[in-house]
């Protein structure tokens, strides 16, 4: 990611806070360095909970993906528990999937994502209508 592309990626993040949540930044406790961003943004037109979460490199396996999915899914059924929270994991990032699957998400199959056309593993809260995002 070059400096433009992470300029509109934080804007468009920001953003989405006047939906009431959207994506933060993660650090750790003991010295504040950031580590990864992540949390939930409104997606599909208002449709359901776009859970997102990325962490370093050197910070993975530590549970730290884990701790901040479980956090934003938590925060989504606060703001919002009729919207579905869904994390969109393309089919080869099995990290992702083991992250989803503690967090207690459950694969829907292979769906289009609303936010650019492309088929992605589905991983929600809840049953999603077959239909949906085909």
């Amino acid at each position: 990611m070059d400096v433009a592309q992470t300029r509109r990626y934080a804007a468009l993040a920001g953003s989405r806070w006047a939906d009431g949540l959207s994506y933060w930044t993660v650090r750790l406790r003991d010295d504040g360095t950031v580590i990864g961003s992540g949390g939930v943004q409104l997606h599909g037109g208002g449709s359901h909970w776009n859970l997102h979460y990325r962490v370093a490199t050197a910070a993975q396996g530590y549970g730290y993906a884990t701790e901040l999915a479980r956090a934003a899914v938590e925060a989504a059924h606060e703001k919002d528990p009729a919207l579905p929270v869904i994390a969109w994991i393309d089919e080869v990032n099995d990290p992702s999937r083991r992250v989803a699957q503690r967090t207690g998400l459950v694969s829907q199959g292979l769906r289009t994502q609303p936010a650019d056309g492309r088929p992605r593993l589905a991983y929600a809260d809840r049953d999603l209508p077959e239909g949906l995002f085909r």
